[in-house]
């Protein structure tokens, strides 16, 4: 897998085995990061990448000039294979270990954008969006998005629909 876009472009990152990660396509990424830059301003921004997985979506925050990108992860080695991939790609970031839900609760830092996309069939969404509100992660003006299947209803929680794009089976929502 490898990065598509900024001063990282092309470089690639060791992706993890096993059906627990589900990588999100170049394609989406390109999109996601677009849109994102249509209605924030990356220089300056936090960025954190919530179930972060193989941790491609950080470093293509990274890449493309956000600030500062944290990654939240839960499985062990997952977790070992993003610190080496930030290791390689010689970027500094936050990477840490356990459970979002209890990680977010205990997050002293804001975020400009907030990238949520867990594993489908745990019933996370509603939770975390939940937490993020009750907690102010999220800045004032910030943008969170969740990538999901088209057919799960989530509670958005006094969030505001920016935008939603649809990809085969799967939609990014921007709140």
């Amino acid at each position: 897998m490898q990065i598509t876009g900024g001063y990282l472009k092309s470089r690639k990152i060791i992706s993890p085995k096993g059906s627990n990660v589900r990588p999100t396509l170049s394609k989406t990424r390109e999109s996601l990061f677009n849109v994102l830059a249509n209605l924030i301003d990356f220089d300056g921004s936090a960025f954190l990448d919530i179930f972060a997985g193989s941790g491609i979506i950080g470093f293509e925050a990274a890449s493309r000039g956000f600030a500062s990108v944290d990654f939240l992860e839960k499985d062990r080695k997952t977790f070992a294979l993003l610190k080496e991939n930030a290791k390689i790609l010689g970027i500094s970031a936050g990477i840490f270990y356990g459970d979002a839900l209890k990680l977010l609760k205990t997050v002293s830092k804001s975020y400009d954008v907030i990238y949520v996309d867990p594993p489908y069939a745990m019933g996370l969404y509603d939770d975390v969006v939940r937490v993020i509100n009750e907690k102010n992660i999220l800045n004032k003006g910030g943008i969170l998005v969740l990538e999901h299947p088209q057919d799960l209803k989530i509670d958005f929680n006094d969030f505001e629909i920016i935008k939603q794009k649809k990809y085969s089976d799967k939609i990014l929502t921007f709140l």
